[in-house]
């Protein structure tokens, strides 16, 4: 068994990367008081899988070597194992009440499995071995994986290969016997800081004339060549004051890179997809389905702690018993009940592909990515609603603690009999955070862009809604002649 415990993960990705933020270089960045927050998100992962409660859930035998590992670095091999993945990203979300960080990679690699075998299957390639050998190495030392696939992409009206900067999309710029060289950036890479490793992807299905944009591999994340570029999330310099009482979530945090890769070498071992332009549809739909899944599990997660946290402010206000705010918290519920439905019920319509790890449903999972990019907008709401102004008005730590105007705003602030007005202020400011703050990048905006736009499962849904097998339903019931 091989599971890293929270403080071995953290040495272990203390190491020179090439890292700016706010226009400067980074050094040491697990010290960096922005950083933290999302380090310790991730070491709450490999926390839960040391204890004995959680470890059905965290952790899983691998089929690739018969040892105990972390679920992350799981491949599907049952209906079960799919719908375990949403409970235990649910779970994460609940102890975090951010992003985690660690699903882009485990949803790349159970998409990469299959397309794998498929393209070894047609062309007679090694791909499949090079992952499976490459995939049981970040099994057996616990890695954390990163899944890059967005691109920059210029001119969205232009294809790849028509772009006037090629390095618009991530392409191959030189081959040798040992391996290629690629360049280009990956934006929106979730966690790609905190990882050990990266899984690369084509960020769309590609045609003919464009197999330089047909590659995936596997690279280091501080491999010569990369630079990481720190994105900027709202309120996020207020974790660099003294006051933890301002940041809302004091304790966890996501994370967004935006990562240039100039004439970075992959050697053979490491190259998934390299040109073969014919794949590269399948591998885009069935990550983004494998992604869309997650949604109804982590986004939930994140969605009972707010919840929680809106019924405890509507106990501080005094508003607890008001029909209309129980009502409203029902609503809450009912929204986010119906976003876990959405990704049990993709897990347990899966099936398994022909190299033998499992696949979710993906119409369903395309739907429970639609419900996403509307319901935590919704709960969003009625959380504000019920918080009432004051998570947007409020003065600051620094004063409430003045000697001077410390007691005015304990005077006033001041509601039920009992209440701290200090738990009052940290409720807000978590409330604060999640909807409108940092963690509402993982939590709002990012319900709505993560797994791909609104559109896009829209796209994906039109392809699987099988329109001709229903207009064939209503034909049979009625005698009516299909020809």
């Amino acid at each position: 068994m091989t599971l890293k415990t929270p403080e071995e993960y953290l040495r272990s990705i203390q190491r020179p990367v090439n890292l700016y933020m706010f226009g400067e270089k980074v050094e040491e960045f697990w010290n960096h008081p922005i950083i933290k927050p999302s380090i310790n998100t991730v070491m709450k992962i490999y926390e839960l899988a040391q204890m004995d409660e959680y470890k059905d859930l965290m952790t899983i035998k691998s089929h690739l070597t018969g040892e105990v590992i972390n679920r992350f670095t799981h491949i599907h091999q049952s209906t079960e194992d799919l719908i375990n993945k949403v409970k235990m990203q649910r779970l994460l979300g609940q102890h975090t009440a951010c992003c985690f960080q660690r699903c882009v990679g485990f949803d790349a690699a159970n998409s990469l499995y299959s397309v794998t075998y498929e393209m070894d299957k047609k062309y007679s390639t090694d791909y499949h071995s090079r992952f499976k050998k490459y995939w049981i190495e970040v099994q057996r030392a616990d890695l954390m994986v990163d899944g890059a696939m967005t691109d920059t992409k210029g001119d969205r009206s232009k294809r790849p290969k028509d772009q006037s900067d090629p390095d618009a999309y991530l392409h191959v710029v030189d081959i040798s016997d040992d391996g290629i060289v690629v360049r280009g950036a990956k934006v929106h890479q979730t966690g790609f800081l905190n990882s050990h490793r990266a899984i690369i992807m084509p960020t769309l299905a590609l045609r003919l004339g464009e197999e330089e944009y047909a590659v995936s591999f596997g690279v280091d994340t501080n491999e010569k060549g990369i630079t990481m570029i720190y994105g900027r999330q709202s309120c996020d310099t207020r974790k660099m004051e003294p006051n933890e009482l301002d940041i809302g979530n004091f304790k966890f945090g996501g994370q967004e890179i935006f990562v240039v890769f100039d004439n970075v070498f992959i050697p053979n071992n490491n190259i998934f997809m390299n040109g073969e332009v014919d794949f590269t549809g399948e591998l885009v739909n069935r990550f983004a389905g494998f992604h869309r899944q997650s949604y109804g599990g982590c986004k939930v997660g994140v969605g009972d702690v707010l919840i929680g946290a809106t019924a405890l402010i509507s106990e501080y206000n005094g508003t607890e018993k008001a029909s209309h705010v129980r009502d409203k918290l029902v609503e809450m519920t009912h929204l986010n009940e119906t976003l876990y439905s959405c990704g049990v019920a993709c897990s347990s319509l899966g099936f398994q592909r022909e190299s033998g790890n499992y696949e979710m449903d993906m119409l369903l999972a395309n739907v429970c990515k639609q419900n996403v990019t509307r319901f935590p907008y919704e709960i969003g709401r009625l959380a504000e609603d019920i918080a009432g102004g004051m998570i947007c008005t409020m003065p600051s730590e620094a004063d409430l603690k003045s000697k001077e105007i410390g007691p005015l705003i304990e005077k006033y602030l001041t509601t039920c009999e009992g209440m701290c007005t200090e738990d009052r202020y940290k409720v807000l400011r978590f409330i604060e955070n999640l909807t409108m703050g940092v963690a509402s990048v993982s939590y709002r905006t990012e319900s709505m862009h993560g797994a791909g736009s609104p559109q896009a499962q829209r796209i994906m849904i039109s392809r699987q809604a099988n329109l001709e097998e229903k207009k064939n339903l209503v034909k049979r019931i009625l005698d009516i002649n299909s020809e």
